[in-house]
């Protein structure tokens, strides 16, 4: 099951965070198709939010056609995002760049920087298949 993490210092709102970590999960293959949320009850002894913030992240996943709500049984799992299991050699390479660029002396965000400038030279905005 999820857990979610909230950073109150983010700037982020915290109803996008649970949605944010849930369509992670999803394109990481941590939460699949039928898979039960956590309620809003169990989010909120974990994170000490307002459970109206759990509702408004679980009706956004809604929203976006990733999750149902079950009258009486919970939040489940529509849909998986992504195409690549959490667990590729390709995470453990990332892993192991970070984790070579962390003792390198950069901080988060210049890893996030560089992360950031990789992603925008090999996924440009132009059509799939012809840049």
């Amino acid at each position: 099951m999820i857990e979610f993490r909230i950073d109150r210092h983010s700037g982020v709102a915290t109803y996008l965070q649970i949605v944010h970590q849930t369509e992670q999960a999803l394109r990481l293959g941590m939460l699949e198709p039928g898979d039960k949320l956590p309620t809003a009850r169990e989010v909120v002894e974990a994170t000490a939010i307002n459970p109206n913030t759990v509702l408004k992240a679980y009706r956004e996943l809604e929203r976006e056609g990733l999750v149902e709500a079950r009258r009486g049984l919970g939040t489940f799992v529509r849909k998986s995002l992504g195409s690549g299991p959490g667990d590729s050699p390709l995470r453990s390479e990332l892993e192991d760049w970070t984790r070579r660029a962390r003792e390198a002396g950069l901080d988060r965000e210049d890893v996030a920087a560089l992360f950031t400038v990789a992603l925008e030279a090999h996924f440009s905005t132009t059509t799939k298949g012809t840049s």
